[in-house]
């Protein structure tokens, strides 16, 4: 014979519907408790480098000013202190107006990026396409992805973003705008001069600007062995750089492209010692 829900068991015991509605309430409060010092935890991270970056200000201030009085007491050194308090006033206020008001944890960017690669694999897989990574320049400048549907394939004349179906099989593919395209425009503005135009120039530009530009790697190191540009990368932020046009792979290939003004191949294989991984880059035959 069935109980009325809520009513108490002959030995006093609460009903387990009961208890597992007080579970879950217990547990979803547990939940609402947690996120709310996440969200506190995160706010006092982003206060605490906004305070950290002002801090900094403030020293190259004082620099500045120190510099500037102490001018007046060696006038022989004038000239060289003047120069050294203008560059500490005009740091202070760089850092402190340039200061970033949210930061992203890489864990943050590592699973876009995944999620990212992984479509486009599962898309890749499901209509039969080829291992191979092509990057080339469209009519428009802008470094596109081409991922053949043969091994034996033709570099298609207008790469614009889909699938190319043409009445030549060897073209046919899948065409996205690379990921390392969306990176280049920060990179090229950082320059110290021109994008070198040869894989010899341009491979100490792109290992500075995947460690010290963008700080998409800890370590880069580039190698060339003819017309094949190697570059070891450790300590990957954005996680295994084998994906799917990964953005570490991505960019060396762009920047690769974009110096030879040639379609690139790109290929990740296994590091050594030194090395997780070796982007590996060979201009191809249009």
């Amino acid at each position: 014979m069935s109980r009325p829900a809520g009513r108490a068991d002959e030995d006093g015991s609460t009903p387990v519907d009961e208890r597992s509605a007080a579970d879950r309430e217990e547990l979803a409060a547990q939940v609402e408790l947690l996120r709310e010092e996440n969200r506190r935890l995160r706010a006092d991270h982003a206060r605490a480098r906004r305070s950290h970056h002002r801090r900094t200000a403030l020293g190259l201030a004082a620099v500045g000013l120190l510099a500037a009085a102490t001018a007046s007491l060696f006038p022989g050194s004038r000239e060289a202190l003047f120069v050294l308090a203008a560059t500490g006033l005009f740091g202070a206020v760089l850092t402190y107006y340039l200061t970033p008001e949210r930061f992203v944890a890489a864990a943050v960017g590592e699973a876009a990026a995944r999620a990212h690669a992984d479509g486009l694999a599962a898309v890749a897989a499901d209509v039969g396409l080829s291992d191979e990574r092509v990057y080339l320049a469209g009519a428009d400048g802008r470094v596109r992805l081409f991922v053949p549907q043969r091994s034996s394939f033709s570099v298609p004349a207008d790469p614009t973003p889909g699938f190319v179906v043409g009445e030549d099989p060897a073209e046919r593919g899948l065409v996205v705008d690379a990921t390392g395209e969306a990176l280049f425009g920060g990179f090229e503005r950082a320059l110290d001069g021109p994008l070198g135009g040869d894989l010899r120039t341009v491979a100490d530009q792109l290992a500075g600007g995947l460690v010290d530009g963008l700080e998409l790697v800890d370590r880069a190191t580039p190698e060339l062995d003819g017309r094949t540009l190697r570059v070891g990368v450790a300590g990957s932020a954005l996680g295994p750089v084998d994906g799917f046009d990964h953005p570490v792979a991505s960019f060396a290939a762009t920047v690769a492209a974009r110096a030879l003004g040639e379609p690139v191949s790109a290929s990740v294989v296994p590091g050594d010692d030194r090395h997780d991984a070796v982007v590996v880059i060979e201009p191809v035959e249009a």
